[in-house]
């Protein structure tokens, strides 16, 4: 706790200086001083708790203002020193030690990626032998996001996240298509790791927020929390409801998106970028990488100027930056989004303009409302209503939306029936990219238990679901979603599989693996079913082997059984193999049916 007083003193101390002893800790600008009324209006118009702005010119902050409530219930304030969670706005961090260490002489960046980091694997040994970390830094992979994986499957080690690329399926060739992906961030983090044997949060600390004095920044979600002056995160349901939304604890995917700072600390970050990679006369960022980094690497879409807005157009990315012409002026930029924060970083290099905002509102639109509003003051443009603008996309967008669901023919077939029982759906389902999760029964549903997340599934039609978040407000079971789960049946009339339907796009079909949730038996207990069985001259034996029951079958290699109840037995590794020990009217073994896709086949205990 002191050490977070004494950082939160000097931020204070450092804005003070900057504000040159303006009242309730701000700076306001002329130029911008009017907007403070369009910033409230626009509050309103999305209800949005609370938000900060800092404005840079050159090497100095002309605005800083903290508007509405960190705290909604407690009624706290947000200040200019308020921290937020910036989310995405953290992927020009990680870009940028890429570029202090290719200076460094440490690597290249037009090299592939598996030179440096030998455990990262890509989906195809094509992928691995050519994917280099500019393809990485620019999105161009050919990887969607596959996001769940990360977000409902997360862990603490970086190590084991990064190796589940190998398993990640690619929907376009190598730099065919641009495809954000939060993954090549995650490697890429890991891969500065390897190279420096400091971790990515040492090395952005030591060669980045230190230089920029950025002492009020932090990587950790429940640092964060312990803060004074930290924001609470809030949601939005129905356009009205606002509802609080706990911390996400972003964990090994760091890099991609963990960082949590304040306007000041980011108004230095912004100044390093609008003057050639330099803070305070010395450089930070290498000068050959910054022009690269905010330079086209890839094509994100044609964005041809439409008639509504023809001073706005093109649309690519460089190296951790958004790239646009906004009014004719070269405009980089990068957005943030995680559980109950919104955030945008944008500069325009050749204007020497920087404008950071972030709020407590998830999937929020004020960072964009307030940047713009904020761009065209400075850039001498004439006041245009952002905010209703936004209002009125909004409203068409809704409509439209509205109409396509009056006029969508369901898929869904009524009246038909689960092909099993529902407790048959229980058990572990498997994925080498994703994870594990549980489904159970309660009462006379299934739920799907993630690491941190529990899941309702609505019965469709047939053995498909469609997936609920319960713990969520925004969780409407009246609601409809594209997203599916698919049960399938093996060989032998088992759930075996499913797949999950809708998660990506470009659509991709992942399929969990189902393994029975194994029972819990004392040795004594297996020892009962250990014996030779005999089934058409063939003598099958069961014995134990390490406190486990196994089977061994001529010819064959040892097998592992995992007890699944009611003398019943899976074969390890071996989906729709399982075996049934059957007892006489005395209680004891006397036969197993070996239940295997073919059929089922009965071997008889020898005396």
């Amino acid at each position: 706790m002191q050490r977070i007083k004494y950082l939160l003193l000097c931020a204070s101390l450092f804005f003070f200086a900057v504000a040159k002893g303006q009242k309730n800790e701000s700076v306001s600008d002329k130029r911008l001083v009017f907007l403070d009324t369009a910033f409230e209006r626009a509050m309103n118009t999305w209800n949005t708790p609370g938000f900060a702005v800092a404005v840079v010119e050159k090497n100095k902050i002309i605005y800083a203002r903290g508007f509405g409530f960190r705290d909604r219930d407690k009624k706290l304030h947000v200040t200019p020193n308020t921290i937020f969670a910036i989310g995405s706005c953290t992927k020009a961090f990680t870009t940028s030690l890429i570029g202090i260490l290719q200076k460094e002489g440490k690597l290249d960046i037009d090299k592939p990626a598996h030179e440096y980091l030998p455990d990262l694997n890509f989906y195809s040994q094509d992928l691995t032998s050519n994917v280099t970390l500019r393809d990485m830094m620019s999105h161009r992979t050919g990887l969607p996001r596959h996001d769940y994986s990360w977000y409902l499957f997360p862990t603490s080690s970086r190590d084991s996240m990064f190796r589940r690329i190998q398993f990640l399926e690619p929907t376009f060739p190598l730099r065919r298509m641009w495809q954000y992906n939060n993954f090549m961030f995650v490697a890429l983090g890991a891969l500065a790791e390897k190279t420096t044997g400091k971790s990515w949060e040492d090395n952005i600390r030591e060669k980045i927020l230190m230089p920029l004095h950025m002492k009020s920044t932090e990587f950790s979600i429940l640092d964060m929390g312990k803060n004074e002056d930290a924001a609470s995160g809030y949601g939005l349901k129905k356009d009205s409801l606002v509802y609080h939304m706990p911390y996400y604890e972003i964990n090994a995917a760091g890099p991609a998106g963990s960082i949590n700072s304040n306007v000041i600390d980011m108004a230095n970050w912004m100044t390093t970028w609008i003057n050639g990679g330099k803070f305070d006369g010395k450089e930070v960022i290498p000068a050959d990488f910054l022009k690269e980094a905010m330079s086209s690497q890839t094509v994100i879409s044609p964005a041809f100027p439409s008639d509504e807005k023809p001073d706005i157009y093109f649309s690519n990315y460089g190296l951790g930056w958004f790239l646009s012409s906004y009014k004719g002026h070269y405009r980089v930029e990068h957005g943030g989004n995680i559980d109950g924060f919104s955030a945008s970083t944008c500069f325009f290099p050749t204007d020497s303009i920087g404008i950071i905002v972030l709020t407590n509102q998830d999937g929020s639109f004020m960072p964009s409302i307030v940047r713009n509003l904020i761009a065209d003051k400075l850039l001498h443009f004439p006041y245009f209503d952002w905010n209703g603008d936004q209002r009125r996309g909004y409203e068409k967008l809704k409509k439209t939306v509205a109409a396509a669901q009056k006029v969508k023919s369901s898929t869904q077939i009524l009246n038909t029936s689960l092909s099993h029982p529902i407790k048959d759906y229980e058990g572990l389902y498997s994925h080498p990219g994703y994870g594990t999760f549980e489904i159970f029964m309660r009462h006379d549903s299934l739920l799907a238990q993630t690491p941190n997340r529990i899941i309702w599934l609505k019965h469709y039609h047939y053995d498909i679901f469609m997936p609920y978040v319960l713990n969520d407000a925004r969780f409407d079971p009246s609601d409809n979603n594209d997203f599916r789960i698919q049960f399938n049946t093996g060989i032998n009339g088992d759930i075996e599989s499913l797949n999950t339907i809708g998660f990506e796009s470009p659509a991709i079909a992942l399929n969990f693996k189902k393994t029975v949730s194994s029972k819990s038996l004392h040795p004594s207990e297996i020892e009962k079913y250990a014996g030779v069985f005999e089934i058409a001259g063939t003598e099958i034996k069961f014995y134990m082997k390490s406190g486990h029951l196994a089977m061994f079958v001529p010819n064959q290699p040892e097998y592992e059984l995992i007890p699944t109840g009611n003398d019943q037995f899976s074969v390890n590794k071996l989906s729709g193999f399982s075996v049934q020990f059957l007892k006489g009217i005395d209680g004891l073994v006397n036969a197993v049916n070996l239940i295997q896709p073919n059929g089922t086949f009965r071997a008889e205990k020898k005396k």
